[in-house]
Formats: C-alpha cells, structure tokens, sequence
C-alpha cells in the first residue's frame, strides 16, 4: 500500500497492485486495473518510487523508509 495525497489535500492508501498505469498530464493520474482514475499531487516518479519502496519493504521487511534497520 501507498499512501498519496488528494488534489485537495486528502491523503488516501492506494493498494499498489491495483495499479495500472502513471500518467502526467500535467496533474498526475493513476489509472487502477479497475477504471478507477485517482488524480494525485506526488508526480509520477514519486509514486513509482514509492510502489518500488513498498515491494522492497514486502520482500525485506527489515527495510524501513527505504533504508535497512540498525537491528
């Protein structure tokens, strides 16, 4: 899941898996495998780092923020 921010200033919890295509034009709106359009503030490379960190986190749990813990 990520967590993006509305156009006017809600935040919501996107499931990543469920999306299908990032597209700037110019605000950014990502298209769900549903139909669903969600136009979001966070540019396209800002969500596809953020759906990259959340697959690293599935995959590592020890990552936090992007960076491994201290434990």
């Amino acid at each position: 899941m990520v967590e993006l921010t509305r156009m006017n200033g809600e935040k919501l919890t996107v499931n990543a898996d469920l999306i299908e295509i990032i597209e700037e034009i110019p605000d950014t709106v990502i298209t769900l495998t549903t139909g669903k359009k969600l136009f979001v503030k966070e540019s396209r490379q800002k969500v596809k780092n953020l759906v990259v960190l959340y697959r690293k986190q599935l995959l590592n749990p020890s990552l936090e923020d992007g960076e491994a813990s201290d434990t």
